[in-house]
């Protein structure tokens, strides 16, 4: 790497970067292997005058179909969101990460419907499964249809997930690709403690690197892929993470610095580190995140803002039609 590689060139050497944006031009812009959506996401981008044609063309697509009502609305959403990830597709080299409705975090069949589904959308435009991530909340009936997914070759990403026991339980259930929130997580010791954190003593970067320093070290072979980030510090701190979701902004910065960046997450070190294993079963997942207030509480959150955005689109596409 030469001496004015950019921070975010130098990221690259250590580190699979993905796009957490539904904004297709930033990521011509910084060409990351992998990009992620979410229903906040969608909601934005389908309010850019930019990106209309896609619900146009969906709405427009779908209207012979017979539906009406509640049913015509979730087909034409299911058809608006693998229609952005086909688009993705066609930029980024990897994978597109598509949510499932954040409703469903609580019901395993609904959400192994859901997932099926989708996949099966793509499979008819021609895409291969193994470009899809499936995304679901990490709640235990969100890990429980992951680990049926999975088995029947549907990849998953566990996402809003804030602790160690909801990664151990991804783990277990050979997920491929879990996302920790570190920015969420120190919001909430922000605003719990009444102080700021940088560097490595930030709560969200600790809790990713725990969760790495665990998978490296018993042999794991789900992803640890850091999201929701807040500042380049806590992006730097996890240089070395299996992927790093980012946002435009904060690969703007760091394709504008050429400051240095060294690796913090190593899969050697963390297989020597001194860690006891932890046996999980769905009574000591749920002690242990009953026990973990901030995981408790920002899953539960997550899964409230991301079910809000997806009444918004609703609303939404109920004024197109």
């Amino acid at each position: 790497m030469s001496a004015t590689a950019t921070q975010l060139d130098q990221l690259k050497t250590f580190t699979t970067v993905v796009a957490d944006t539904g904004d297709f031009e930033s990521m011509r812009a910084f060409k990351p292997q992998d990009a992620t959506t979410n229903p906040s996401l969608i909601y934005a981008a389908t309010q850019k005058a930019d990106y209309a044609f896609i619900l146009d063309k969906v709405i427009a697509d779908r209207a012979g179909t017979g539906l009406s009502g509640k049913a015509q609305i979730e087909d034409i959403i299911d058809h608006v969101l693998v229609a952005f990830g086909s688009e993705i597709l066609t930029i980024v080299p990897g994978r597109v990460s598509t949510e499932t409705d954040a409703r469903l975090s609580f019901d395993t069949s609904g959400t192994l419907a859901k997932a099926r589904q989708l996949i099966g959308m793509y499979e008819a435009r021609g895409i291969s499964r193994e470009r899809i991530l499936i995304k679901i909340a990490s709640t235990w009936e969100g890990i429980k249809a992951a680990e049926i997914l999975e088995k029947e070759g549907i990849c998953c990403n566990l996402t809003l997930l804030f602790s160690l026991a909801q990664a151990i339980a991804c783990a277990e259930a050979k997920v491929q690709l879990i996302s920790p929130f570190v920015g969420r997580i120190y919001d909430w010791f922000k605003a719990a403690m009444k102080r700021d954190y940088t560097g490595a003593e930030d709560p969200g970067v600790q809790s990713v690197a725990s969760i790495y320093e665990y998978y490296k070290k018993f042999g794991y072979k789900t992803e640890v892929m850091g999201a929701s980030f807040r500042n380049v510090s806590q992006i730097v701190e996890l240089a070395g993470c299996d992927l790093l979701t980012i946002s435009p902004d904060l690969l703007a910065k760091l394709a504008a610095s050429e400051e240095a960046i060294t690796r913090k997450l190593d899969p050697a070190a963390a297989a020597a580190a001194n860690i006891e294993k932890i046996a999980l079963d769905e009574k000591t997942f749920r002690f242990l995140m009953n026990e973990d207030a901030m995981a408790t509480e920002k899953t539960a959150e997550g899964i409230r803002k991301f079910s809000a955005d997806i009444v918004k689109l609703e609303q939404f596409i109920a004024t197109k039609l």
